[in-house]
């Protein structure tokens, strides 16, 4: 563009002086005289600069413009280089994905099927314990209802218990009565404790006396004598003393009955050969009992050197028990040879079952082994198959390079053809 403005100025210049000459004065600027040939100078010279500035610039711009593109063409081929890598790491980065995602879609089956079986045995153990616990709970419900029906049966017992006291009170007024009432407790507690055949009420000895009850020992050992014929009346009368003076004869009197008792005893009921040398005095109370030991330690002492034993309810039934025990033990040993052959035949029983056992075990051992080399057939049979796989693989790779090669000799050929059709 500059140059073409430079070209027309010089036309028009060129123009002007054909019409114009040179020395031809146009202005005078102060006192200088500016001739034609001085302005069409100074406008080359100008048009020349201006010429200079605008190649420069246009120079300068050019290059400008091939840094520029320089430049962008770096910058592309970094970006298309990060592309590639960004690309490549995104096809790891799926890869990696897929490869998580099945193993935790494995992972995760596993953990499903692991949780369902856990789920389904948890939910079996929590129904055998609901029904454990509904059948507990059944079961203390219904004990609880005959506790409750107990209860109310010890209810009614305790009402017909008060007016029975009242009658006992009645029956202990009269000495017949009372010794009836001694000997009917001692005869509940033998009957509870001992068979029929060990023992007897109102047997007659040898020498014409009949105890209250006699207890048989086993192993023809001599009979022991229990006598419920306690002085109550003197209890009662200690009990129901007003005085001091009262009190100390009436404690007189009851140890005076219980001495001469405790004489009877140990003069009728001793016989050498048929009566143990120890004989049972039955008191019918263990408060009686209890207070005869705290206060009449000598009525105590005197029965001890008698051979005669002071018992209460509570301790009669514990002889009662170990006399049960001893006739146990008796029938125990007559019974010895039956046991012992039992015990052999047991014993028969439990070898046999350790011969069944042992070859149980036999059993079980060859399937293991059977078992075993069924594992190492199936593993042979896999490894063949997986070398089968292979070998076809490998047949395909060697057709598809047999492909390759004849289609690059086919393109080979091609330009051997155009030679010999262009020299033709």
């Amino acid at each position: 563009m500059g140059l073409s403005a430079l070209l027309v100025f010089e036309n028009s210049g060129i123009a002007l002086s054909k019409f114009m000459k040179l020395d031809e004065t146009l202005f005078v600027l102060g006192n200088r005289v500016i001739s034609l040939g001085d302005t069409i100078f100074f406008g080359s010279i100008f048009a020349v600069g201006l010429l200079l500035v605008l190649v420069f610039m246009n120079w300068r711009s050019a290059r400008a413009r091939r840094r520029l593109e320089e430049h962008s063409r770096e910058r592309s081929q970094v970006m298309e280089q990060r592309l590639s890598d960004v690309m490549t790491a995104q096809a790891e980065m799926a890869g990696r994905l897929q490869t998580v995602a099945e193993v935790f879609g494995s992972r995760q089956q596993e953990l499903t099927k692991t949780l369902g079986e856990r789920m389904d045995s948890m939910t079996h153990r929590l129904g055998q314990n609901l029904n454990q616990t509904t059948q507990t709970t059944q079961e203390n419900l219904k004990a609880l209802g005959e506790r409750l029906a107990v209860i109310d049966k010890a209810q009614s017992n305790i009402t017909q218990l008060s007016g029975q006291v009242v009658e006992l009170q009645n029956i202990l007024a009269n000495k017949q009565t009372r010794g009836a009432f001694g000997q009917a407790r001692m005869e509940a507690i033998i009957l509870d404790g001992l068979p029929q055949s060990a023992f007897g009420f109102q047997e007659t000895l040898t020498n014409g006396n009949r105890p209250d009850c006699l207890i048989f020992m086993p192993n023809d050992a001599p009979a022991l004598v229990v006598d419920a014929k306690f002085p109550l009346e003197g209890w009662n009368a200690v009990r129901s003393a007003e005085n001091p003076d009262e009190v100390r004869q009436a404690q007189t009197q009851f140890r005076r009955d219980v001495e001469k008792h405790i004489k009877d005893i140990s003069e009728r009921y001793f016989i050498n050969g048929e009566t143990q040398d120890t004989a049972f005095m039955f008191v019918p109370s263990e408060s009686i009992f209890a207070d005869i030991h705290e206060h009449y330690e000598d009525v105590i002492q005197k029965a001890h050197r008698a051979r005669v034993v002071l018992v209460s309810p509570s301790l009669l039934m514990l002889s009662i028990q170990v006399v049960q025990s001893v006739l146990r033990d008796q029938r125990m040993r007559e019974q010895a040879h039956i046991i012992q052959k039992e015990v052999i035949a047991l014993m028969q029983d439990v070898h046999r079952l350790d011969d069944r056992v042992n070859k149980l075990q036999v059993h079980f051992q060859q399937s293991n082994k059977d078992i075993e080399m069924i594992l190492t057939s199936t593993k042979k049979i896999t490894n063949r198959g997986g070398k089968i796989e292979a070998l076809e693989f490998e047949n395909e790779l060697s057709n598809d390079g047999q492909d390759t090669s004849s289609s690059t000799e086919q393109n080979s050929a091609l330009p051997k053809q155009q030679d010999l059709l262009a020299g033709e």
